[in-house]
């Protein structure tokens, strides 16, 4: 399911990123002990009244040294673009600025939602001040405290109100995958590479995101749902040099996608933000394959050159060893007749079972093999697992006290689980309860 999306707009030294921490609170997950997941601030989800919804900070767009002026158009439009609903962000201390005019201005021609909110109202006393907010256009203003969180559920309420409603969803059995990566990696020429491949297209459809074509087809007898991240079209200009902006595209099409293929570009190595985008997705529990373009265009290669180069993808992304790699060329058409057989595979994997009396033989002989640890003389005890959960595959195990489950030993269970069943391409979460 697409979440919604709320952007917060507004000119600098409104409070913008307070209000954005103060939304996610605690509920940004950090992969621990997990070398190049990172996460930036500009993207998070938030929760209201149980309600989980996208929310975008455009305080956190760094657009170089672009005028103060272009700078804030340029932030305002990447949020009309990509929000559902606008919360317009002024602050009381200052009032009514030029520049609160011209972000106005700007919403005035953006076919959004727009929540007003007036912030630092600290106190009640300066209530009675928001009143010449009414003055902008656009209705009632909702007096905020970031610092003291104060109010903040008021405008959220109104938000959820201009939310689009969810229609039911017609029922489709499509395997959903999307190219994610930086730009220049060879996205979109994957993209038509795989569909001159695959030449039985059954449609193209509109996708949940604005202007996006989602394309189906099919292979080996099974149906494809191809989210174009790459060939969404704009209405305006859009800033695409900006990293951030790539991200957060990056980031709805994995919420979308079942099976997500980040694409590096083997002229250019690896570069952090490849390592941002794949973190997103092993944290949204997608399946991953890691697809290498342009193999073609590296010359001098031998016997060893792509064994050196795996050898580095597993060393830069030490929390993606489950994902299978393949070294493509879109050019060339090189090895790309597989990628619809490995997704399919990696799509089965997400969604495999296993029975509980098999789990629990597994278990048996990996605890035979490796005794559970002794932390602070407390032996852990684990009397049985289950599993719970496919999309990834999640499964519980039952102890004595969860505290005692260490990193280590619960990485150890899970490579016992690897090595027994087919989980190639998905990640997997083990969760400790106690018995009682």
């Amino acid at each position: 399911m697409v979440l919604p999306t709320l952007a917060i707009v507004g000119r600098p030294n409104v409070g913008k990123s307070t209000i954005f921490n103060r939304i996610i609170g605690e509920r940004i997950s950090i992969v621990e002990d997990t070398p190049g997941v990172t996460r930036d601030r500009i993207y998070g989800k938030g929760e209201w009244l149980g309600k989980e919804f996208a929310l975008i900070d455009t305080g956190g767009i760094d657009m170089g040294d672009e005028p103060f002026l272009s700078q804030i158009t340029q932030q305002a439009e990447i949020a009309i673009e990509e929000a559902d609903v606008i919360m317009f962000l002024t602050s009381v201390e200052a009032g009514i600025t030029d520049a609160d005019e011209k972000v106005a201005q700007i919403l005035y021609r953006a076919d959004k939602p727009v929540v007003l909110a007036v912030n630092k109202v600290d106190n009640p006393e300066r209530r009675n001040e928001i009143y010449d907010f009414y003055s902008l256009g656009f209705g009632e203003p909702y007096p905020l405290s970031g610092t003291h969180g104060i109010g903040l559920g008021d405008a959220l309420d109104a938000v959820f109100a201009a939310f689009p409603q969810e229609g039911q969803a017609p029922e489709d059995d499509s395997i959903k995958f999307s190219f994610i990566g930086r730009p220049n990696v060879g996205k979109s020429s994957l993209v038509n590479a795989i569909l001159g491949e695959e030449r039985v297209i059954v449609s193209e459809i509109e996708g949940t995101t604005r202007d996006a074509i989602d394309t189906k087809f099919q292979s080996a007898g099974q149906e494809f749902t191809m989210i174009d991240t790459a060939g969404i079209r704009k209405r305006g200009k859009v800033y695409e040099n900006t990293e951030k902006y790539a991200v957060m595209r990056a980031l709805r099409a994995i919420d979308r996608s079942d099976v997500v293929l980040v694409v590096l570009n083997a002229e250019e190595g690896i570069r952090e933000q490849d390592k941002k985008v794949a973190g997103y997705a092993h944290e949204a529990g997608r399946g991953i394959i890691i697809v290498v373009n342009k193999w073609d265009t590296l010359t001098n290669k031998d016997n060893h050159t792509m064994q050196e180069f795996q050898q580095h993808i597993r060393d830069e992304f030490q929390y993606l060893d489950y994902a299978p790699i393949v070294f493509v060329s879109a050019k060339t058409k090189q090895r790309l007749k597989n990628l619809p057989a490995m997704i399919m595979t990696v799509s089965e994997n997400q969604n495999r079972r296993i029975q509980s009396a098999v789990l629990n033989d597994v278990l048996m002989d990996a605890l035979a093999v490796t005794p559970t640890p002794t932390i602070n003389g407390k032996r852990l005890r684990i009397y049985y697992m289950t599993q719970v959960a496919v999309k990834p595959p999640t499964f519980v195990v039952f102890v004595n006290d969860p505290d005692l489950l260490h990193f280590s030993y619960q990485r150890f269970l899970i490579n016992q689980l690897r090595q027994t069943f087919d989980f190639d391409g998905t990640p997997i979460h083990l969760i400790a309860r106690s018995r009682k």
